[in-house]
């Protein structure tokens, strides 16, 4: 084998291992912060007081709350979630070995497309009930001040931020889906690509190859 066969596989093969570098790299980080997010909305749903303490004025009912970490634990999956997210995005347009693949090859996948747009969906659904409950929470706990004599304390709906939790999970599976949907869809364009030049350099040799002329020497 040439020094330039050599040289031509280990380049190769280099391109090939940070192209799985990348891909391992972002999908890492899409499982991870998916996960983390995941944890702190479990943990969230957990810590949560059921109720606050009744405290029983003249006119008013003050709630005392407990010093619980359910507000910080669902602004951080919250953060997680959105993280989560847009490295799954970043999954599917990142140019893998340097090189970029057009948006229209990537739509030529009809499962690439259906699997991002319920990717989307489910992170739109936990997000947004992430968001209620842990918007809530702190509003019960800043006006916990009620001039109805009758209130009982509540806190965030039960279930919530468990829901929301399992809902940041499938968002980051459904991303990593994604992904080995775009690694698939990246390879059938390159290879398309591929047969396209190779067709293109057989029509050019084809078209400058002329034969030669045949001369007849006249006889004497």
């Amino acid at each position: 084998m040439s020094r330039e066969a050599v040289a031509s596989s280990f380049v190769n093969n280099q391109i090939g291992i940070m192209a799985l570098s990348d891909a391992g790299y972002v999908r890492l980080l899409v499982t991870s912060l998916g996960a983390l997010s995941f944890v702190l909305g479990v943990i969230a749903e957990n810590k949560k007081p059921s109720a606050g303490t009744i405290i029983q004025f003249k006119d008013t009912v003050h709630c005392k709350y407990p010093h619980d970490p359910t507000i910080a634990l669902g602004s951080f999956s919250i953060v997680f979630l959105l993280l989560s997210s847009i490295f799954g995005v970043v999954s599917i347009f990142y140019p893998y070995k340097g090189k970029a693949v057009p948006v229209y090859a990537l739509q030529r996948s009809p499962a690439l497309v259906v699997f991002s747009v319920i990717a989307v969906a489910l992170f739109f659904l936990a997000e947004g009930l992430l968001m209620w409950a842990t918007i809530t929470e702190g509003l019960h706990r800043t006006y916990n001040i009620h001039h109805n004599l009758n209130t009982d304390c509540p806190t965030a709906k039960t279930g919530l931020f468990g829901g929301a939790a399992f809902l940041a999970l499938d968002t980051s599976l459904f991303w990593l889906i994604c992904q080995m949907l775009t690694l698939n869809a990246r390879a059938d364009y390159e290879l398309d690509d591929d047969e396209d030049l190779k067709g293109k350099y057989g029509q050019v040799m084809a078209t400058d190859y002329t034969p030669g002329a045949v001369h007849v020497q006249p006889s004497v």
